[in-house]
This record gives structure tokens, C-alpha cells and sequence, in this order.
């Protein structure tokens, strides 16, 4: 797949999205707060498990003070109930960003969902229709095999897509394997970084970071979640557990601990596990963003200091 590019329309404009990107527990939210506050700004969440408000210490939100410190946008506006598309969070972020460009000359934009980061910066690709046998196929595949059996057949249909994707959303399997089937050609042949002219200019950061230094922080802000009242958390949403929104690390690990299917033990063994496997995942998705600086947080504050 061809690497996605984006380009800043009018090159005299004085606007400015500052874009910290990264993998989960790599340190973006102090960064990004540091940032707002220096420019006297506000921020833009593009954390899509941060969008719902029912689910807090799971999804790492802001501490309460922090959101007080700074203005954040896209944080607690939605229920897990709701339907979101990074295609309707590119139409609410531009409208925002007129809003926000009338009064300041720079905004921040942080979050770990590349596909909603890149909806903002690229637009998207025109993606075929998909056909209602396709979409009974993969839903008959879904609930017969379940995860697995659409891991299986992605595999083998979109090898590429099947690398980066996260692989424990059914939903974007399902949707992928659509694509695959109605087309006859892989997902990702339709995914080549459509390039869209925006009125800002932006400066894309990935934070950096060591990667043993990256999963001992993951381990510890898992430990931590526990401490703070996870498990407690997963309990007051079990009624709601079949949501897409839940079907996400961190709830559906200890789902099945409330299922008795797994020890508490290892319900939290999977979610470090699984974290650990996601920032991989986040990870692999960045190296393709060409215009993306990867830069440590030292060195992304000393760029605006």
C-alpha cells in the first residue's frame, strides 16, 4: 500500500494543527496539555475509545484536573450506544477548526486512532459498494467461527490489511472481508491515501519511544487501572457488553472474567497482553504516515519552546 500523504492548502495561512500522535501510554496527554497551554489553546481528542463517556479508566482518559486545565473537544460526546465513523469525526473536527481558527492560530490535535487522525489530514479513498451476499457471507462466517474464523480469512484474502489492522475488532474484519469478497480484490488496494487539500498547515509528531520503556509503562498503567476501580467499571457496563464500543481491550478481558471463563489473574495478564499487542499495531500504522516526524517528547516540546 502506498504510503498516505496530506498537504496544507493555502501556504500563507497563519493556522496551525499540531498533531501528537503515538502509540497507547507513550506519554501524548502531557505532552499535549504542555503544548495547549503554552499556545493558550484548546485540544482535540482523536482517541476514538476516549469519544464515550461511560467508559473512563479503561480508555485512559484525562484526569478530571487536566480537563479542567485544558479544553478538550471529542472527549465524553458520545454514548456507547451511538454510531460513530471517522468519516463523520473528519466533518465535526473541520467545522470545529473554522470555530476554533477565528480565535487562535494553532490547535491540538492528540490521539492514538491513526484512521481518525488520517481522516482529518487525508480524507478517504472512494471504497466499492459492497453486495448483501458479501455482508451475509461474513456475518454467517462471524457467527459460526466468530473472531477467528474472519482472522483466518482475511489472512488469506488481504495479507496487508491483515497486519495492521486490530485484529479483536469484528467490526472492521467484517467490513474488510465485505470489501474483499464484493470486489474480488483486497481491502487494501482501495486504500491509497487519497490526497485532500486542507486551509491549515499541519505539523504531524509521532512520539518516540524505546520499546521496553513503551510496555513496562503499559504494564504499569494497567496495574494502575485495576487500583482505580477497572474491574468495577466493566461490571457497571456487563448489561451493555455486546456493544462494539466494549468489544475493546480492557473490557472484554474481564468480561470474560465475569463470565468465569478466566481467572482475574489472567484476565489481567490478557490486557496487558493485548495492550501491548495494540501499540504494536498503532505502532506499525504511524511508519506509514510519510509526513509524520517520529520525535521523542523532549524533542517535540523543545521544537515550540
Amino acid at each position: 500500500m502506498e504510503r498516505a500523504e496530506f498537504i496544507s492548502g493555502k501556504k500563507n495561512t497563519e493556522h496551525k494543527l499540531i498533531v501528537i500522535a503515538g502509540a497507547t501510554a507513550s506519554g501524548k496527554t502531557d505532552l499535549s496539555i504542555k503544548l495547549a497551554l503554552q499556545f493558550q489553546t484548546e485540544i482535540i481528542s482523536a482517541d476514538a475509545r476516549q469519544f464515550y463517556r461511560e467508559m473512563n479508566i479503561g480508555t485512559a482518559k484525562p484526569e478530571v484536573e487536566q480537563l479542567k486545565m485544558v479544553k478538550h473537544h471529542f472527549i465524553n460526546s458520545l454514548s456507547i450506544q451511538d454510531d460513530y465513523s471517522a468519516g463523520k469525526f473528519r466533518e465535526d473536527v473541520l467545522n470545529l477548526l473554522k470555530k476554533l481558527f477565528e480565535k487562535v492560530n494553532t490547535v491540538i490535535m492528540v490521539g492514538g486512532s491513526g484512521l481518525f487522525i488520517r481522516a482529518v489530514l487525508n480524507g478517504f479513498d472512494e471504497i466499492p459498494e459492497t453486495s448483501i451476499e458479501a455482508k451475509k457471507k461474513v456475518n454467517e462466517l462471524y457467527n459460526t467461527q466468530g473472531l477467528v474464523g474472519l482472522q483466518e480469512l482475511l489472512k488469506q484474502l488481504d495479507s496487508e490489511y491483515f497486519k495492521e489492522v486490530d485484529l479483536h475488532n469484528p467490526y472492521r474484519l467484517q467490513r474488510a472481508l465485505e470489501i474483499c469478497i464484493s470486489s474480488g480484490m483486497p481491502f487494501s488496494s482501495f486504500r491509497k491515501g487519497a490526497r485532500v487539500e486542507n486551509d491549515f498547515n499541519v505539523d504531524y509528531f509521532v512520539v518516540n519511544l524505546e520499546r521496553e520503556e513503551l510496555y513496562k509503562r503499559i504494564n504499569d498503567r494497567v496495574d494502575g487501572m485495576m487500583k482505580s476501580g477497572l474491574l468495577e467499571e466493566v461490571k457497571s457496563l456487563y448489561s451493555f457488553r455486546k456493544l462494539n464500543a466494549l468489544n475493546t481491550v480492557g473490557y472484554k478481558e474481564l468480561f470474560e472474567y465475569l463470565d468465569n471463563r478466566i481467572s482475574l489473574d489472567k484476565a489481567i495478564d490478557l490486557v496487558k497482553q493485548h495492550t501491548r499487542n495494540f501499540a504494536k499495531r498503532q505502532l506499525t500504522w504511524y511508519r506509514k504516515e510519510a509526513n509524520a516526524q517520529w520525535k521523542t517528547k523532549e524533542e517535540i516540546h523543545k521544537i515550540f519552546s
